[in-house]
This record gives C-alpha cells, sequence and structure tokens, in this order.
C-alpha cells in the first residue's frame, strides 16, 4: 500500500501538486540503518537478519554514551514496510541509533536501559483532529491523549478558537463554543494574537510547557466574528481584506493552515469566492485547507466537491475533517465518496482526510439549529429561542425541512443523547437521548431541546447516532486517510473518541477485525499526518528523528473507554516519549511537561 512522501522542513515552497501513489514511499536516507539499508550496504547480502540473544552470537556492547537504550523492540518504522527487531538509543531528545538484531558492530549501550521484548516500537501518534485548545493550558495531566501514545494535536479545529481575537470576539467565541471547552473561566485567557496562543502553550504551568506538542490551525469562523461579526451576508471589500491580514500575520506567526467549520455560525455564512481567497493566503504560506463542510448528510458528496473544487481553484492543499458518511441518506455510499477523491487525486488535488473509528458523531446540541436562528451570535440565539413563534419556526425548520445546522435531514430525537451540560441542576438529562427525556417529562421532544438549550445556556452537548459502521471501515482504508479524534474533554458523558480512538484503530480495526495491517496502520496514524503538517523530524523511527515515541503490546492494545464509561484509560500502551522524556512510564502518567507549539517555519 502507497505510503506518505518525505516530510519537509516547513521553510520548502509547497508542492504544486500532490504526491503520486509511487512517491509516498519514503526513500531510505543514508545512515540511517533499516533492514533494506543494511542489505544494500552489504550487511549480510541476501540472508535474513539474524536476532542477536546473547552468548557468543550477541555483537559486543559499547560503553555507555546515550541518554536512553530500548532493546529488542519490534520496530515499526512509520513507512508501512515490515516491521524489524532492534535497539534504539536516544540522546538529547533524538533518536541517535538504530541497530538491527543481528547487524555487524556493538550494540548501543546508555545510562539506562528499557527492555521492549514482545512491544512495538512506533512514532507517537499525530491527532489531526483535537479540541484540546484549552484543556492542555488547564489539565497537566492531560491522559486524555498522552495515555493513547499521542505525541502531537492539531488545534483550532472547525472554524472557532480563540485566536486571533480582540476583547468582543474573545468574549463571543467564548460563549459559542463553551460545550467544546467550556468557558475559560477557570484561565486567564491573556493572549490576541495566534503567535500569543502559541507562546502561551510554551510557557505554560510556569515556563515547563504542556502535556503533549500541539500545532494550530487558523479558525476561519473566529476570523469572520473578528472581520465581520455575526450577520449572514458577504463580507465587504474592507472586511475581506482584514480577514486575509489576519490569516497571513496567524501564518507567520506558525499556524499550519486554516480550518473551518462550515456548518457552524458564523463561519457557514461565508460564500465559496471568500473561503477561496483566505485559501490562497494560506497556500502562499505553505499552509493546508481544513474544512468542516457544509454537510456530512443530505448533499454530502455535493459538498465534498465543493471543497475539491475550491482549494484546486485556490492552489491550496486540502484536509478533509472527519470525513465521514451519515445519516440513512448516505448508508453504503462511501465507495462513492472513495470514487471522488481518487477522481481528484489523479486530476492533480492534493488531497489528504481524517476519521475517528466510530459510528455516532458528537457536537453541540445548540449547532443543530438552522443558521438563520444563529445569526447575530449566542445572545441573540437565546432571544430567538424565548419568543414563542420565533421557536416553532425554529421547530419546523428541524424536524419537518431540515435544517443546515443538521445537514439537511430533519432531526431524528432519538439519535441525540445528551452528553454533557454546563449547569450542574441539568445533568439528569445526561446519558439519556432527547426523545427519552422528553417521555420522562412527558412533553414533545423539542419542548425539551428548547428548554435545555434556554437552561443551559447553549452549553449542551451531544453525541448524534447516525453513522454507519460500512462507511467508517471503508474511508479508513484509503491511502490518503490519516487518523483524528476530533476528541471533545468537556461533559459527564463525552464521547469515547477522546480518549480511545488510537488503541481502537490498533486494538478493534488492526487485531481483531484486520482492516488495516498493523503496519499500515501506524503510516496512517504517523507519517502520513506528518508529511501533511510538513515536519521534517517526526512521524519515523529514524536516526537523527525527534525521540517522539510510543510503546505498545499488539496483543493486547486497546480502548478502554466506552460510551457507559467514556473517561477510561487504554491498555496496552506502557510507555510514550516526547523529545525522548516519557511522558507515560510503565503506564502511569509522569509529571514530564514536554509538550510544545510546533510552529509553521514556512
Amino acid at each position: 500500500m502507497p505510503h506518505p512522501a518525505p516530510s519537509r522542513d516547513r521553510g520548502s515552497a509547497p508542492d504544486p501538486a500532490p504526491p503520486s501513489p509511487a512517491s509516498w514511499i519514503r526513500p531510505v536516507q543514508p545512515g540511517i540503518r533499516t533492514p533494506a539499508a543494511i542489505e544494500q550496504r552489504g550487511f549480510g547480502g541476501s540472508a535474513p537478519i539474524r536476532e542477536g540473544r546473547g552468548g557468543e552470537c550477541a555483537p559486543p556492547e559499547r560503553q555507555p554514551t546515550m541518554d536512553l537504550v530500548i532493546r529488542n523492540a519490534t520496530v515499526i518504522d512509520g513507512t508501512g514496510t515490515p516491521s524489524y527487531r532492534a535497539d534504539v538509543s536516544i540522546d538529547d531528545g533524538r533518536i541517535a541509533e538504530i541497530h538491527p538484531s543481528g547487524a555487524p558492530g556493538p550494540r548501543p549501550t546508555a545510562t539506562r536501559t528499557l527492555d521492549a521484548t514482545g512491544l512495538a516500537l512506533a512514532p507517537g501518534f499525530i491527532d489531526m483532529h483535537a479540541h484540546s485548545d484549552l484543556a492542555l493550558l488547564r489539565d497537566p495531566d492531560h491522559s486524555a491523549k498522552a495515555a493513547q501514545g499521542v505525541t502531537l494535536e492539531v488545534l483550532g479545529q472547525d472554524g472557532l478558537s480563540y485566536a486571533p481575537v480582540d476583547d468582543r470576539t474573545l468574549a463571543e467565541v467564548r460563549k459559542a463554543i463553551t460545550g467544546w471547552n467550556g468557558d475559560g473561566s477557570d484561565l486567564d485567557l491573556d493572549w490576541r494574537t495566534v503567535g500569543e496562543y502559541l507562546d502561551r502553550l510554551d510557557r505554560n504551568f510556569g515556563g515547563q510547557g504542556i502535556a503533549v506538542n500541539a500545532a494550530y490551525l487558523i479558525p476561519q469562523g473566529t476570523v469572520r466574528m473578528y472581520a465581520v461579526g455575526w450577520d449572514d451576508r458577504p463580507a465587504t471589500e474592507a472586511e475581506l481584506t482584514r480577514m486575509k491580514e489576519l490569516v497571513a500575520q496567524g501564518m507567520a506567526e506558525g499556524a499550519v493552515g486554516m480550518s473551518s467549520g462550515l456548518t457552524y455560525t458564523p463561519g457557514m455564512y461565508a460564500k465559496d469566492a471568500e473561503l477561496t481567497e483566505l485559501c490562497r493566503v494560506v497556500a502562499e504560506h505553505g499552509g493546508y485547507y481544513c474544512p468542516h463542510h457544509r454537510s456530512y448528510g443530505a448533499g454530502a458528496l455535493a459538498a465534498y466537491e465543493e471543497m475539491i473544487q475550491l482549494t484546486r481553484d485556490a492552489g491550496c492543499p486540502l484536509h478533509l475533517a472527519h470525513a465521514t458518511m451519515n445519516f440513512g441518506v448516505n448508508k453504503g455510499r462511501a465507495p462513492e465518496l472513495i470514487g471522488l477523491l481518487d477522481d481528484a487525486l489523479a486530476a492533480g488535488a492534493d488531497i489528504s482526510l481524517d476519521t475517528y473509528p466510530y459510528t455516532p458523531g458528537s457536537t453541540t446540541l445548540v449547532a443543530m439549529l438552522p443558521s438563520w436562528a444563529s445569526e447575530g451570535g449566542p445572545e441573540s440565539i437565546l432571544t430567538r429561542l424565548a419568543d414563542e413563534a420565533t421557536a416553532e419556526r425554529i421547530r419546523h425548520h428541524l424536524e419537518v425541512l431540515g435544517s443546515d445546522g443538521c445537514h439537511g435531514v430533519p432531526i431524528e430525537w432519538d439519535t441525540i443523547e445528551i452528553s454533557g451540560v454546563s449547569v450542574p441542576e441539568l445533568a439528569g438529562h445526561v446519558g439519556r437521548t432527547l426523545a427519552e427525556s422528553a417521555r420522562l417529562r412527558g412533553e414533545e421532544p423539542w419542548v425539551t431541546a428548547r428548554r435545555l438549550l434556554l437552561d443551559d445556556r447553549l452549553g449542551t452537548t451531544i453525541l448524534q447516532h447516525v453513522g454507519h459502521e460500512e462507511n467508517v471501515r471503508q474511508i479508513m482504508r484509503h491511502r490518503v486517510h490519516t487518523g483524528g479524534s476530533d476528541g471533545i474533554l468537556q461533559g459527564d458523558k463525552p464521547h469515547p473518541r477522546a480518549y480511545g480512538t488510537f488503541p481502537q484503530y490498533l486494538g478493534r480495526y488492526v487485531r481483531e477485525l484486520g482492516i488495516l495491517s498493523l503496519e499500515e496502520c501506524i503510516a496512517h496514524l504517523t507519517s502520513r499526518p506528518a508529511a501533511r503538517l510538513r515536519l521534517a523530524d517526526r512521524g519515523y523511527v529514524r536516526e537523527g528523528y525527534r525521540a517522539d515515541l510510543v510503546l505498545f503490546d499488539p496483543q493486547t492494545v486497546a480502548a478502554g473507554s466506552t460510551f457507559e464509561n467514556p473517561r477510561t484509560l487504554p491498555v496496552g500502551i506502557p510507555h510514550v516519549l516526547i523529545d525522548g522524556r516519557f511522558v507515560i512510564e510503565d503506564g502511569k502518567r509522569t509529571s514530564v511537561l514536554a509538550g510544545r507549539a510546533v510552529r509553521s517555519t514556512a
């Protein structure tokens, strides 16, 4: 199966076209001793490499020179090629030497040795779609991601996050995504620009940093909120110029691209021409566009096609966020999406995508409303909900017409499960569908939903049970697929993907179902996202690369989180390192804060 092209320094010029399938296989670099390289250099010819097991057959050892040597690991290096046994030594935060079992020469030694017999050693996992924008600042533990083997998260997703802002915009965005991240009242939100937010990540917790590394996408909805406000109208020329300036500044300060939430307000009010202009700015700075596009339900294929054409026009790489095909109208239609992607790739489009290995989605209850009901921002939404006549119009759009917030499909209240509330007195709703809560109260579901929105001041989060397992399996096999949790950490009963996405891939979809081979899956979770992010020294187990590594047991690794107990940590992942420092050791979180902001240098 094809695998990602070499990651390059972010200062390199963007590719004029996506890599061909053959170029997704990274060539062996000089001096890096993989088994293939050993044979090419005459270390054993065509005979299989033998594993040294001590005694007369074991190579001699050198005097200790490294910080750490991981002995007898099964190395799955991120290329997708077969695994091999090796000692891997780490020094000063980087992989210093890879010594395959049976290779000539002395084995590396270090001041500390870890025996990894029976464990797989892989690059750290990259979560291409994370909502930890405030969680990383408030929680030094952050085991939700660290314990999964995640060493880097991409923040600023779905067009709504906390930079760039002014005072007004920050107050509004805090209200708009309280359900995703809390309202932020427990934190000093002392930044305004993208650069200042990234700096804050680096100096958090008294200058120690954060739990895992983080990259940032400029949120287009926040940018529109800043420059235009919450009006459903085209931007003026001056407003468009201001948005382009904000995007250019954010990219120059280290963002890796731009996101959109085109079923969320106010980002959804932007027409294609406006988005194209912003994407041109992103492309000029070597970034990519990551849209939550206009529909994952009715008209989903047209929405995917719209994003492909828009980015082709802008000359901007495209990364499709949580690329699913949901609701009854899309059951069994994954092959149509795959055909659309394959045709675009063959025609020269630069596309990648991420998915999570579950069928339900997760968002906020207010996101289901029609876009006209959200014009003006959170306070305007609450005013409309409080008005009887306007509330009835909202109900009609939701239940009869199919609102754009619900992807053009009439809402099915028995698929909407309440996963979290902001007001503790409303906790009795959590874990029930809106249909169930309504029956308990002897009222219609819309009456319950409306009261919940008003009483919780739009802070309610939901699970939406509208996905299809066959679609999930087919899309994850695609050659441009990567992993993304879309994990919302707020709420009493969050989606288990927040705590389980990566071990779920390895345990259920690799070991139990065989949907992907282990080597393929690791490439999906490591080198492919690193290539999209253009990280020059992450995503592979290679000499000279950063020692962002995960050690797991292929026979036992599994997600512990379930829909009933979503905050349970995974099993079978005893060690995770970031920059050569243990953040998970013997299955337990250490006090190490090795994470930093990963900035674009284009």
